[in-house]
């Protein structure tokens, strides 16, 4: 039991990821795009009733809600955060099946038909009840303090070979008795509930969803005492690292700065006000492998970082060599995150995708880094520009590798080269692509459009040929 209870109070933080979005394109009363993210019900509901999670490297998870308001019943259609906000509904104190509607929403199993009593007197509380039933799996148990008429819900998973009875007695008396200490000290509680967010737009609407959206990323790291949020215009850094750790400041401004590249490099129709940029940074490699756990990512235990684009977050870890390669990666994904917002989530080419990204990741490269066969690259290139995210990704590491840097260099063009060419044939390629692309969601067809003709196209090959055979 001594071990037992030592895995709940020596868990590491799990802060719970970003909801899952999905993306819409409108247009306002005064004809501006704007990119509309809306979400499942029940994953905001989750996300904001949730007040901390824990977890340990044994697969044991600890989870800590405050049951305030009706949870969603049956999955309808999604919505946004301004309009879920709205639409909040008080729980009702009496309202025993809507408490049990919320607590079936976060438990791991299926309720029993009735909850059971505590197996001893737990002072402090005027009301535990567990519901784990006859699971054997997890500790469900929903409470309400003296001092306050909120109710609470813990939910700990258990590893495999974990005692369930132990596992109550540890609960009961441990972690209810010192919550209620640590209370009586005055002391924060990881149960003390974050701010409320903003229930009005201040300006225009969509500003709101911006706004709604900061609050959310602060509420996903309020109960942790080692975590912090740095917050710009634009973005919002959450972050576990040391205090004396001068990355995120370099970072915030660098961000500051690269979005302002990325626009002027690839402008967008998309009006980006209402869009927030989230970046979450883990102290070590470990924490950042058990966040993979709960992310719709596959195949990113090797990763350093990435962009998750249902979540709308980046995510990554500190490096044991500090911080120079890390925000090389940031200026990478950082770029991945803009575009997909600037073309409203709408799948990009890879040769445009990963060709900018790897441009901005080190701006100071301006050579292949490789020997390469000019003539016969300059007859694949138009291959590339037609590859979707399978054939590029396909092949050899040292042949992903030589796509990469081909892509690269496509950008590297775009940018230093192609505007020296004699009436400039190319400058419209980038604006055509976003426009082609938003307007008919087909990459390959935003491709073709972008450059216009077969004989265009041509054009552009030779005229990439003799950029790099004079550098």
């Amino acid at each position: 039991m001594i071990l037992l209870a030592a895995t709940l109070w020596f868990a590491q933080p799990a802060p719970l990821e970003m909801p899952r979005a999905s993306a819409y394109l409108v247009k306002d009363a005064e004809g501006a795009l704007w990119l509309e993210d809306r979400y499942d019900e029940a994953d905001l509901w989750t996300a904001r009733t949730v007040l901390s999670r824990w977890s340990d490297r044994e697969g044991r998870r600890f989870t800590v809600a405050k049951l305030e308001t009706i949870a969603p019943t049956v999955e309808g259609p999604t919505l946004t955060r301004e309009r879920f906000v709205a639409d909040e509904m008080p729980l009702p104190d009496k309202r025993e099946d809507l408490r049990e509607q919320a607590i079936a929403l976060l438990a791991p199993f299926d309720l029993p038909e009735e909850p059971s009593a505590p197996r001893r007197d737990v002072h402090g509380f005027k009301e535990v009840r567990y519901y784990q039933g006859t699971n054997e799996t997890a500790v469900v148990c929903a409470f309400r303090p003296e001092d306050t008429k909120a109710c609470y819900l813990a939910v700990w998973e258990l590893a495999p070979g974990d005692s369930i009875d132990s596992a109550v007695d540890v609960f009961e008396t441990d972690f209810l008795a010192k919550w209620k200490d640590r209370r009586r000290e005055g002391v924060r509680s990881e149960l003390d509930p974050p701010p409320a967010p903003p229930r009005r737009a201040r300006r225009r609407p969509h500003l709101a969803e911006r706004e709604l959206m900061l609050a959310a990323a602060r509420h996903s790291v309020t109960n942790y005492p080692n975590w912090h949020v740095t917050a710009a215009r634009e973005f919002v850094v959450l972050d576990d690292l040391p205090r004396d750790n001068p990355f995120v400041t370099t970072l915030t401004n660098e961000l500051t700065a690269m979005r302002a590249k990325y626009a002027a490099a690839i402008p967008s129709p998309v009006s980006g006000s209402n869009v927030l940029a989230v970046a979450r940074i883990f102290k070590d490699r470990d924490e950042y492998a058990l966040s993979l756990d709960d992310n719709d990512i596959d195949g990113m235990e090797w990763s350093a970082a990435y962009w998750s684009p249902r979540r709308r977050e980046l995510v990554a870890y500190l490096p044991m060599g500090g911080g120079r390669e890390l925000l090389k990666t940031f200026r990478h994904e950082a770029f991945h995150q803009y575009l997909s917002y600037a073309c409203s989530m709408i799948e990009t080419s890879p040769w445009l995708n990963e060709g900018y990204a790897e441009y901005f990741e080190d701006e100071n490269a301006s050579d292949w880094g490789m020997e390469v066969d000019l003539e016969q690259l300059a007859e694949l290139l138009s291959a590339l520009l037609g590859m979707d995210y399978v054939q590029f990704y396909s092949g050899s590491a040292a042949e992903r590798t030589l796509k990469y840097r081909m892509a690269w260099s496509i950008a590297y063009f775009l940018e230093k080269g192609a505007p020296k060419v004699r009436f400039e044939p190319f400058k419209d390629v980038k604006k055509t692509y976003v426009e082609s692309l938003l307007r008919h969601q087909d990459p390959r067809r935003a491709t073709s459009e972008a450059f216009g003709s077969e004989e265009n196209l041509k054009k552009f090959v030779s005229e990439w040929k003799k950029f790099w055979a004079t550098l």
